[in-house]
């Protein structure tokens, strides 16, 4: 007989339950490509109990006092601290991540994130009350929007659930969150965690929930009638699709989508730091990252230096399963995406060299070799959208006024970064590059004080810092007659 298959539940109003109707999807270790749990495949029913949830819960959640809201979330920090093996063992079997590399890397910036949002639950405020006509007294209130469908991507399962619900029952909103189908187990424990503190507080059940399903649970959720706003991390394609559905009721809708950064070195550049860094920055996570260093410009004049050098760092990086703690990176998430980061390499045309990597790695689980693409133009398929895989590519140019030409045009806008020691250059280009963020002579830190957002095809909204605090509230002016 084979090994019985872990059992993963929705979690509505405090308690864990199957989808109404008994309907279960398969969760695969992309390591082994093995199924070793099942999850609910949601439906309406399913999302109906768990809006209704939270839609009761929200008045007791949003009239308790900042102080109240703070030492839940706190709360909430000390007691996934508490369980970090669990959660880091459940992440890391639904993920392929290595799992001391993840215990390291994104652990301690979830464990910062949720208590950053519990110390700014306590600052959020409105102007300070003025007479800006005669004989009235005007302020502003700053209120938590209402209940929340929020939906979270699968390359970093754990943490964006964090980046989802901390902001939100910080500000006083209510949530009802669902995983990726192909990831759902992280979240499913966080949601027992949760749970058991609210329980001690007592305070409503209600305040958070999790719907596991696939993508039409997704539209279920952004649908409803009961949400006030939608919060996606995923593909541009998803986002247009939330966009599309939250605009038929005029639900509020936070977007964190894809990303083609640019790495722009030039020809002052510390080009082993640069190598380095971007090589980091290019396969952390498998490059499944919407900020990952994955496409590089380098100056003509240090270019072939440069790709020589990167080859032979991407070529000693080491690609393995969670108990190699050698290893930089884990599997890509599932087949489908591994045969869409192959296609990419397989439609490469003639000008282009693999200058390393390019392949799958074995036959078990998604793995794929660290690579290097040189030889491209600005308007390669590879160059133009996002692979979100261990794929670095390197294009050259000839002054400033070209590598931001190149480094803007594409249709994502979340991040770059700049390699240079001169900082007046350094200042220029942080100006006149189109991305949310700009990393000089760096790529990929986050710190839980500083907004993480895009422009045009990569979204709108903030994660992390008070603007993504700020995202989860509404403004209300009161103006009395004196």
């Amino acid at each position: 007989m084979g090994t019985e298959l872990r059992r993963l539940r929705n979690y509505i109003d405090g308690e864990f339950r199957d989808a109404a109707d008994g309907r279960t999807t398969e969760v695969v270790n992309p390591a082994t490509g093995e199924v070793y749990a099942t999850a609910p495949l949601s439906a309406a029913a399913d999302v109906d109990a768990a809006m209704a949830a939270a839609e009761a819960a929200f008045p007791a959640w949003r009239d308790a006092t900042p102080g109240t809201r703070q030492t839940a979330v706190l709360r909430i920090a000390d007691a996934i601290e508490r369980r970090a093996d669990e959660l880091l063992a459940a992440e890391c079997e639904n993920t392929g991540k290595p799992l001391e590399l993840t215990r390291q890397e994104e652990l301690p910036m979830m464990l910062d994130q949720i208590r950053f949002f519990a110390g700014a639950a306590r600052l959020l405020e409105g102007k300070s009350a003025g007479e800006y006509m005669e004989g009235m007294t005007s302020f502003v209130r700053r209120e938590p929007v209402g209940v929340c469908a929020q939906v979270a991507p699968w390359n970093y399962p754990m943490m964006m659930a964090v980046w989802k619900f901390a902001p939100a029952l910080a500000a006083g909103n209510t949530v009802v969150l669902k995983p990726s189908d192909t990831t759902p187990a992280s979240t499913v424990l966080l949601a027992e965690i949760i749970g058991g503190v609210l329980k001690e507080l007592d305070l409503p059940a209600g305040i958070f929930n999790v719907v596991c399903g696939d993508r039409d649970t997704g539209r279920l959720m952004v649908e409803h009638r009961v949400p006030a706003m939608a919060s996606i991390t995923g593909s541009v394609r998803a986002g247009m699709e939330v966009a599309g559905s939250a605009a038929k009721d005029v639900k509020r809708v936070h977007l964190e989508l894809g990303g083609k950064a640019p790495c722009v070195v030039f020809e002052d550049a510390d080009i082993p730091a640069a190598v380095e860094g971007i090589r980091d920055g290019g396969f952390f996570n498998a490059g499944q990252d919407c900020t990952a260093a994955t496409r590089v410009l380098v100056h003509e004049s240090v270019h072939d230096e440069f790709v020589a050098a990167l080859t032979k760092a991407a070529a000693e990086v080491k690609t393995g399963d969670l108990g190699d703690e050698d290893c930089f990176y884990g599997p890509l998430n599932n087949p489908t995406h591994l045969e869409k980061v192959t296609g990419f390499i397989e439609r490469l045309p003639d000008h282009a060299k693999v200058e390393t990597g390019g392949h799958r790695v074995g036959d078990r689980g998604y793995f794929f070799a660290p690579t290097v693409v040189s030889g491209l133009r600005q308007d390669d398929e590879i160059v133009q959208n996002e692979v979100f895989g261990p794929v670095i590519t390197v294009q050259r140019f000839t002054d400033e006024a070209e590598a931001v030409r190149y480094a803007n045009d594409v249709e994502y806008a979340l991040a770059s970064s700049v390699w240079t020691k001169d900082h007046a250059r350094a200042m220029r280009m942080s100006r006149a590059l189109d991305f949310g963020c700009v990393w000089i002579n760096t790529h990929i830190p986050l710190v839980a004080e500083m907004p993480h957002g895009g422009f045009k095809k990569s979204g709108y909204g903030k994660d992390l810092s008070a603007y993504g605090l700020e995202d989860y509230t509404r403004v209300k002016h009161v103006m009395t007659a004196l």
